[in-house]
């Protein structure tokens, strides 16, 4: 969607869709917004919740089946386990997901990470389409008026026709942008550190496994040690994302991380779009 500012201040229910990097501050703006008069829909917890519970609870029970004791009570189903996820934790998803690399150091076997893979796309791809129905029952069930979506930094990986016209036909897209070196860096350190579950591009995969593997002698993925790998690949991964985010902002509007970090309220999101109309006013329709 796009406005002039006259048409986006008379926008009664106004409806968003936050994109850009893991990081950035999808978020924290989320959060300042969660609860006063904005219906929070976070495509990460739409996934765990639903596309990947199942998934998620069978790893589980793949894992504690294995311990004699709890063998006998998930057989007779005396105890049962539950895909504890939260809004601001998204650790049962990261742990579906897993890291690439040797199983003795917690790492995922490449098949296997492949297929886990294939399996979170389609968890993403999914989410996105239930954004219509999550905006009536944002409304209509729970009474907020206006929504905001908070998409995984995986979105400009997906390339699902149909994906993208869902969130713009719905929704105005804000791209929130890095500017600086700098922030770059902090990003980059800040996903080793904190990790957010990762989707990669099958032709990246292979790609910079290839690269990983000339650079550091190793022959098999089951020789790497996952952590390692991680740290290595994410600011490849930062850096081919880049052009793809650039391509979704001109369906919207962008702000800075900058501009984000000085949002303290519903108040001041508002301001915030208005400026990045206004910015863009050739694009106004």
């Amino acid at each position: 969607m796009k406005f002039s500012v006259e048409e986006f201040r008379a926008w009664e229910n106004k409806r968003v869709t936050l994109v850009g990097m893991s990081g950035v501050g999808k978020s924290y703006l989320s959060a300042k917004l969660r609860g006063n008069n904005w219906f929070h829909y976070s495509g990460d917890y739409r996934i765990g919740t639903r596309y990947l519970n199942e998934h998620i609870i069978d790893m589980i029970k793949e894992q504690a089946i294995k311990i004699p004791f709890l063998k006998e009570l998930l057989r007779n189903d005396w105890i049962y386990i539950k895909n504890n996820i939260r809004v601001n934790d998204l650790g049962p998803v990261l742990s579906f997901v897993g890291k690439l690399g040797n199983p003795e150091l917690g790492g995922v076997e490449i098949g296997e990470f492949i297929e886990r893979q294939a399996i979170y796309r389609q968890a993403e791809i999914d989410a996105m389409h239930d954004i219509p129905h999550f905006i009536e029952k944002a409304q209509k069930i729970y009474g907020y008026p206006h929504f905001v979506n908070d998409v995984g930094g995986s979105l400009c990986e997906l390339d699902e026709p149909g994906v993208m016209d869902i969130l713009v036909e719905n929704t105005l897209i804000l791209y929130i942008q890095v500017t600086n070196a700098e922030q770059e860096q902090v990003l980059i350190e800040r996903a080793v550190t904190d990790p957010k579950p990762l989707y990669y591009r099958a032709d990246f995969l292979q790609q910079h496994l290839q690269l990983y593997f000339e650079e550091t002698g190793l022959e098999y993925a089951a020789q790497i040690d996952p952590d390692e790998f991680a740290r290595w690949v994410f600011p490849h991964l930062f850096h081919s994302r880049l052009p793809r985010y650039d391509a979704i902002a001109s369906l919207g509007y962008t702000v800075t991380s900058e501009e984000v970090d000085g949002v303290r309220d519903d108040a001041d999101f508002i301001s915030m779009l208005e400026m990045a109309i206004a910015r863009q006013p050739g694009d106004n329709a």
